[in-house]
């Protein structure tokens, strides 16, 4: 019989009956198993005849008085699965009983309102059983469990349930402890075939589980809301059961004939007080508790971490917007919210699946008359933006996302029609407010002000170099998805607002408070950013019948609003900001520690002095200062990259005023700013069509460099010109040379004139000079020191070791004075020229004149003749880049002799004060300065005898 089940229902009784006989006699797990094994041995057809017969031994195994152990009520419950599964329940009475019994086995003995202290695989295969039957049931048997008189018995069944649901710790008990309800609630998605009520039995349906809502709702929402280590697929379960039992009691074509729920309670005895009335006072007053419910069910799920939860929020938005949306008008509002904050949901099943509801809800409205979405929406979009500060100050990260992506949902579907939000002040205020609250940068971090730009600046392609920009640290959120909503939510609204409202509104706030600089420039940048329609996420959306998708800003609005939001950067008390500390000490060691200011204050009662004024009540600023200066130049130096892509070609314009400021940050020392400043001039050359920051400096040389002559004479009001210079050096090339002789020459004025105050800005910008120009003519510096080639043909000469030692010994006592007056006996030896054989030449050619140097050795001697005197500045750090600029001028003049020559002489004096009496940190740098120099000795009088 193993090959093939049996057919004849005859046949099948005999081959059940031992099976059934023996197993009521004797109720053990063996014989339960041996039944179980004959059951699958008999056609679907015949079991069917045979049900009664098949259940009655194993129904009898649970009505065993005492205890009983647990494989064997587990074995009795999958034998009856069986035959639940591959028959129908046809009989009330039938379904009636087993429904009892089987809650029963799920019922705690002592406490029957309380689920029993079973195994976890007893209680799944009880609810499994439990699911065959009520999926085995015929519809005018299955629909009389909700007559009046099954109230109690069925409030039994899904409070038991619910009590599964909410306290069980396994994931699959609450699962199907859920589903349990789904099929009792004829809302089952399962495969399996299902009942589909007419339309008086949902209304019959309804009514019945009117009674039990508040505990339905209640129960769900505490799972829904319970710990998500429960998994997503709990908490989808549940939220299929909240808004299908919902949908099942407040839809609109029951409420509208509740009359017809009108049941004589007078029969029915205490049973009659269950029965609920569905009145409209009754309606109302449950759509606010709903409300409530909802609102708490929407914040657990609308930021959920799995997309299938998110995406059953969107079920349940579409399907109460659908079936009740006038008993639960209340709840609208919540289920747009909700809607609207999926628009933008990073997973695009969820994303799609929102926008086909969306625009079913605008075609229902339209069709139906009533209010347009978009109206609707305005309204609810008022309502966020006045409690947007609260929810910003008071939330959590994952509230404050779910909030900012309702309210980015709204300026994407509404488009154009934000501006009846931003006309309103009241609202425009509470909005910028918000923006300015959760964009507050922390600042606290020392790493800011320590990075420092030691690197040297080089020239870098567009194909080497992108933009980079700093990873920003928030007060009020740590989640990078929030700051991408923010930056969002300020390019829609430069996108579809007005352009020259937002951009004052913005700026009278940057003006406000120096607690707001940063949060506006923040703002202006993507305000500019959208305006110009970069970076906006414009996915087609089904929505597009109430949505226009164009800028309301034309070029000439953009340009103008760039040219007034970088004039007030660029200002003088936006701009220079203190970024470190050391400026200030090092500049007052000066001072106290110079000759010339010892001089002053000791003429400081018979004098007047011009003090500037931005060192009247000057304090050293603190580390929070400094790292917020930091970071409010970075951030408006990422503006300015950003209008220069916003307007492309149209920004060459604005280079004349914004250049010379963005090279002037590029050479700061804080890493932060340097960096921020390369990305800028990256972002310049990209909009005005240079091909490197190299082309971009030397295309605009010529009025740079005229802005650097102007300020080097106001170094109090514009101190840091020498590093414009420096930046210049390192972003160019020799082409630059012949237009920037005359600065240098400015420049060694301003050092000779400001020997005591501002000597280590320009020699920074001298060393940037003299390291860009060994770059630029590296002929210069290795040229020389390569010995002359000799032809194959020759043979070359072997050194003389013994000459080059005695030779190098009467040098050395010449320099020293010994021996001056002494002839030389090679000059004895020489015979008398003859008469008449004497060398006209030089007669005929005319005096003896001393070629031009070139223009790079007569800068290089320059700056070294005007910077040996600083070698014995007091400052260190003035003395350490001195001796850098030293070394770098004895590469430089190498090929010409006749000029290294006295400059190595004119600085051993104070070279030599360096090398024997000077701080530690010092000698290292002046001992490398003197190898340099006896290289380069060395090779010339090598090269000389050879």
């Amino acid at each position: 019989m193993a090959g093939h089940q049996i057919d004849d229902p005859k046949i099948a009784f005999a081959y059940l009956r031992p099976s059934c006989v023996l197993l009521t006699k004797e109720p053990i797990l063996c014989n339960i198993q041996a039944l179980s094994g004959h059951l699958r041995a008999v056609s679907d057809g015949a079991l069917q005849l045979l049900q009664d017969y098949a259940l009655f031994p194993l129904r009898f195994v649970l009505k065993t008085p005492g205890p009983k152990r647990e494989a064997l009520v587990q074995a009795a419950m999958e034998a009856m699965t069986y035959v639940l599964e591959n028959t129908c329940i046809h009989s009330w009475e039938s379904l009636r009983d087993l429904f009892s019994e089987l809650c029963l086995c799920l019922c705690s003995p002592t406490d029957p309102g309380k689920p029993a202290p079973a195994s976890e695989e007893l209680k799944l295969a009880v609810l499994r059983c439990l699911d065959a039957l009520l999926h085995s049931a015929y519809g005018d048997v299955f629909f009389k469990l909700y007559e009046p008189t099954m109230l109690p018995g069925l409030g039994a069944a899904v409070s038991m349930f619910l009590a599964l649901a909410e306290q069980e710790k396994a994931r699959e008990v609450q699962t199907e402890a859920l589903k349990c309800l789904l099929s009792l609630f004829i809302q089952c998605d399962c495969s399996r075939t299902h009942l589909e009520p007419e339309k008086e039995e949902r209304r019959m349906l309804g009514s019945a589980l009117a009674t039990f809502l508040p505990g339905i709702t209640r129960a769900l929402s505490q799972v829904i809301g319970g710990d998500v280590r429960q998994g997503h697929a709990v908490t989808v379960k549940a939220m299929r059961v909240w808004y299908t039992t919902v949908g099942l009691v407040m839809e609109d074509d029951q409420l509208q004939n509740a009359s017809k729920d009108n049941i004589d309670t007078s029969e029915l005895g205490r049973v009659g007080e269950l029965v609920v009335k569905r009145t409209p006072s009754w309606s109302k007053a449950t759509s606010k508790r709903l409300t409530l419910a909802l609102q708490k069910v929407i914040s657990c799920t609308s930021a959920h971490q799995h997309w299938r939860v998110r995406l059953e929020l969107v079920n349940l938005s579409d399907y109460l917007l659908t079936r009740c949306s006038r008993s639960l008008a209340e709840c609208t509002g919540p289920l747009l919210e909700a809607l609207v904050g999926a628009v933008n949901d990073e997973e695009p099943r969820v994303k799609e699946r929102c926008s086909e509801v969306l625009e079913e809800v605008a075609r229902r409205n339209q069709v139906n008359g009533g209010q347009a979405l978009k109206d609707v929406l305005s309204e609810n979009l008022h309502g966020l933006a006045s409690s947007l500060p609260r929810l910003m100050r008071t939330t959590d990260d994952k509230c404050k996302l779910f909030v900012l992506n309702v309210f980015l949902g709204y300026l994407k579907i509404l488009g154009p029609q934000i501006d009846l939000v931003l006309t309103s002040a009241a609202h425009l205020q509470r909005i910028s407010k918000a923006l300015m609250q959760v964009l507050e940068l922390d600042v606290s971090d020392v790493r800011i002000v320590e990075e420092r730009t030691f690197a040297p600046l080089v020239d870098l392609g567009l194909e080497t170099h992108e933009a980079q920009f700093q990873r920003k640290y928030f007060l009020y959120f740590t989640d990078d998805k929030i700051f991408s909503a923010l930056k969002q939510i300020c390019r829609m609204l430069g996108h579809y607002g007005n352009l020259y409202l937002l951009v004052d509104h913005f700026l009278d706030l940057y003006k406000e408070s120096l607690a707001y600089h940063k949060q506006a420039a923040l703002v202006l940048n993507e305000i500019i950013t959208g305006a110009a329609g970069i970076g906006i996420d414009m996915e087609p959306s089904r929505t597009d019948n109430f949505r226009i998708n164009h800028s309301k800003t034309n070029h000439e609005d953009l340009k103008s609003a760039v040219m007034s939001i970088v004039e007030e950067y660029i200002s003088l008390n936006n701009w220079h900001l203190p970024t470190v500390m050391e400026h200030a000490d090092i500049e007052q060691q000066e001072k106290l520690q110079s000759p010339i200011s010892a001089i002053m204050r000791g003429h400081e009662g018979n004098s007047l002095h011009l003090v500037p004024a931005s060192n009247i009540g000057h304090r050293s600023p603190t580390l929070h200062q400094l790292n917020s200066n930091i970071w409010q130049i970075c951030i408006q130096l990422e503006g300015i990259g950003a209008f220069a892509l916003a307007l492309g070609t149209d920004f060459c314009l604005l280079l004349m005023t914004s250049l010379y400021p963005v090279l002037e940050k590029a050479g700061d020392e804080s890493l932060l700013v340097s960096q921020s400043a390369l990305g800028a001039m990256h972002n310049l050359c990209v909009a005005c069509n240079y091909s490197s920051p190299k082309d971009l400096v030397i295309s605009n040389a010529d009025y740079l460099l005229n802005d650097v002559s102007l300020n080097l004479g106001r170094p109090s009001v514009h101190p840091h010109a020498p590093r414009v210079l420096a930046v210049m050096f390192a972003h160019s090339d020799a082409t630059l040379l012949p237009l920037v002789v005359d600065v240098v020459q400015d420049l060694l004025t301003m050092l000779d004139l400001s020997y005591d105050q501002r000597s280590l800005q320009f020699s920074t910008a001298l060393h940037s000079l003299m390291k860009a120009m060994v770059r630029w003519f590296p002929s210069s510096a290795k040229d020389h020191i390569k010995p002359p080639r000799v032809p194959p043909s020759q043979n070359p000469k072997p050194l003389d070791l013994r000459q080059f030692l005695l030779d190098y010994k009467k040098q050395k006592e010449l320099a020293e004075g010994i021996g001056a007056n002494e002839e030389d006996p090679s000059d004895a030896e020489m015979p008398p020229v003859a008469p008449g054989c004497e060398d006209h030449s030089g007669l005929e050619e005319g005096p003896d004149v001393k070629p031009e140097l070139p223009m790079h050795v007569s800068v290089a001697k320059d700056v070294m003749e005007r910077c040996v005197h600083l070698l014995s500045h007091p400052s260190i750090g003035t003395r350490l880049k001195v001796l850098g600029i030293v070394e770098l001028c004895v590469n430089v003049l190498s090929e010409t002799e006749n000029e290294l020559l006295p400059m190595v002489h004119r600085c051993w004096p104070a070279l030599l004060q360096r090398l024997t009496n000077d701080d530690p940190l010092v000698i290292p740098q002046a001992f490398r300065v003197r190898a340099v120099q006896c290289v380069y000795l060395f090779l010339s009088k090598t090269v000389l005898l050879m």
